[in-house]
């Protein structure tokens, strides 16, 4: 029987993903992960139980992105004339940054080893990154004469800014854990024993709040990549005005005042 491609396990309000092509080392150009990644993400979006969402890699890789075997052997979405790798593209692994961009629950990368490529590109896709000491970063396409097919240019640039993806993107030098940490790439380096647990625990630093209230502020700070300040402001204005009204606005001042946690709902 043929394992699945993604893992997904839930405890308190958190999920875990694991990409599961160990032998490969977690490739996700494969219509199979896409696939995968994309449904969960509906799933989530769909499910307010659902708090916060840790994604990781199975075996010692995070991601070597594109599944460099099929560019040899020019299959998959790599096989076809350039109108059909361009659908190819669209159609395939370009879904899954649309997906995680409008994934309405922070997502933290746990970075356990190498990130390649588009598998980079995905940790990037994350709203937080943790990464092991055995991590490290590499926007390694121009090293194989080929561009960032994923939207890595826009998230790279977005992340620790145009100096620094410029030299990521236009080298494909790798950048170790520690770096990338000085650099803002992620926002904590740990042990290998301990990777899991401390991105969990950032999850579960996220998923004590109130849901709506977590899932109306991350789609502000999506939003505030792209809008005037007086379209975000409006947007703010709407989004708080729903806040003021729910349950568990009222249970974290009750809290606050009681200074205790608080005991959130959803409602």
């Amino acid at each position: 029987m043929t394992s699945a491609p993604l893992l997904v396990e839930r405890a308190d309000h958190i999920e875990t993903w694991t990409l599961n092509l160990p032998d490969a080392r977690n490739p996700i150009s494969d219509p199979a992960i896409v696939d995968a990644l994309c449904e969960q993400v509906a799933l989530v979006n769909a499910d307010h139980d659902v708090r916060a969402v840790v994604l990781t890699g199975a075996g010692s890789a995070f991601s070597a992105g594109g599944n460099v075997k099929d560019m040899v052997d020019r299959t998959g979405m790599f096989g076809g004339s350039p109108y059909e790798l361009r659908d190819g593209y669209r159609g395939g692994i370009q879904r899954i940054p649309r997906a995680l961009y409008h994934c309405e629950v922070p997502v933290v990368a746990a970075v356990n080893g190498p990130a390649v490529g588009a598998g980079c590109d995905l940790a990037v896709m994350c709203d937080l990154r943790v990464a092991s000491t055995n991590a490290w970063f590499a926007e390694s396409f121009v090293q194989l004469g080929i561009i960032p097919g994923d939207g890595g240019a826009w998230l790279l640039t977005k992340a620790i800014g145009p100096a620094r993806a410029a030299e990521m993107a236009l080298t494909g030098d790798r950048v170790k854990a520690d770096q990338a940490m000085a650099w803002g790439l992620v926002n904590e380096v740990v042990e290998p024993e301990d990777l899991l647990d401390a991105a969990r625990t950032l999850a579960a630093r996220v998923a004590k709040n109130p849901p709506h209230a977590v899932r109306m502020a991350k789609r502000l700070l999506r939003e505030s990549q792209h809008q005037s300040l007086e379209s975000l402001l409006e947007l703010s204005a709407a989004m708080q005005a729903l806040s003021h009204h729910t349950e568990d606005h009222r249970e974290a001042l009750e809290a606050f005042g009681e200074k205790r946690p608080g005991n959130f709902t959803g409602r």
